[in-house]
């Protein structure tokens, strides 16, 4: 279990770091009504890390309450209920033995799944919603960090020109 939890912190630190970049007075920003909002994305992470994800994972049903403003309203307050989900998700993953991981969890979905698949899941989960976040910072033209320190332009000046890649054939 130590390596998926380890993972998954590296995983959540840098969604932190995106989330870090938005800027408080644009947590109820969205490109379009009725689609989440900066404050919905966050609160949506924490509440379903903790409340679907985690208590699935413990072979209970999902108990998630939604994404709204009443779960923590402004930056601020959202930014606290996600850590304060991913505290104690984290000491229900880190409970988990590897005989937990092999058993089977039902997923909201009605599909039985290995609780190891399953939070291999919530790991892609989080980050769909980071690109989410990447995306809507882009349209109010807020820097973001690049995700592995280098943006596409520096990987490309610091890799080994081999000419131009080789046609395609059929």
């Amino acid at each position: 279990m130590t390596e998926i939890v380890e993972y998954f912190e590296r995983i959540r630190g840098r969604t932190m770091r995106v989330i870090a970049c938005i800027p408080p007075d644009k947590v109820d920003w969205t490109y379009k009504s009725g689609k989440f909002t900066f404050g919905d994305i966050i609160r949506h992470l924490g509440a379903i890390e903790r409340w679907m994800f985690a208590e699935n994972a413990q072979l209970k049903p999902s108990r998630y309450p939604g994404h709204g403003r009443e779960l923590a309203d402004g930056y601020e307050a959202a930014v606290a209920y996600m850590r304060r989900m991913h505290d104690e998700a984290m000491t229900i993953f880190r409970s988990l033995s590897q005989d937990d991981l092999e058993k089977k969890c039902m997923t909201p979905g009605g599909v039985e799944l290995r609780v190891g698949k399953w939070l291999r899941s919530m790991i892609e989960h989080e980050v769909h919603h980071r690109g989410q976040i990447y995306i809507y910072l882009a349209m109010l033209d807020i820097p973001a960090p690049p995700i592995y320190g280098l943006t596409e332009e520096q990987v490309r000046e610091r890799s080994v020109s081999a000419g131009p890649p080789a046609a395609a054939t059929d």
